[in-house]
């Protein structure tokens, strides 16, 4: 089996209204870096990759067929406060102050501008959760 460089064996598809500004606060929130895109006849975004880190995710502009859906992540950073007020700067939402977890991770959850939920979480152990 081949999976692209960057990918995983499930990687997160986003629709979204709007394509263009949610991957300017992708961009702005997240340091996502884009990889490239493709653009539908009428000109909507059909596909844009973007790198997070180790991590690809793609972004659609939804549609009549794909209509706009929302997820969860749970996001690895460095710094778990920083990445928080990153994601405030570009407009997210709060749902959780960043706290030191039982498990192990230090974390913080936003709701960005298309209702996805992130977890910014950043592991403070090398222990395995389980």
């Amino acid at each position: 089996m081949h999976v692209p460089k960057g990918f995983a064996v499930v990687t997160p598809y986003i629709f979204v209204d709007g394509a263009e500004k949610y991957i300017e606060f992708l961009e702005a929130a997240f340091n996502a870096i884009e990889i490239g895109r493709s653009k539908a006849p009428n000109g909507r975004i059909a596909n844009c990759q973007l790198r997070l880190d180790t991590a690809t995710i793609m972004v659609s502009e939804a549609s009549e067929q794909f209509p706009a859906s929302s997820g969860a992540f749970y996001f690895y950073v460095e710094d778990a406060d920083t990445a928080m007020e990153r994601a405030l700067d570009a407009g997210a939402e709060k749902i959780m102050d960043v706290e030191n977890m039982p498990y192990g991770d230090r974390q913080g959850g936003v709701r960005d501008t298309s209702g996805n939920i992130w977890w910014v979480s950043e592991r403070l152990s090398a222990a395995p959760y389980f």
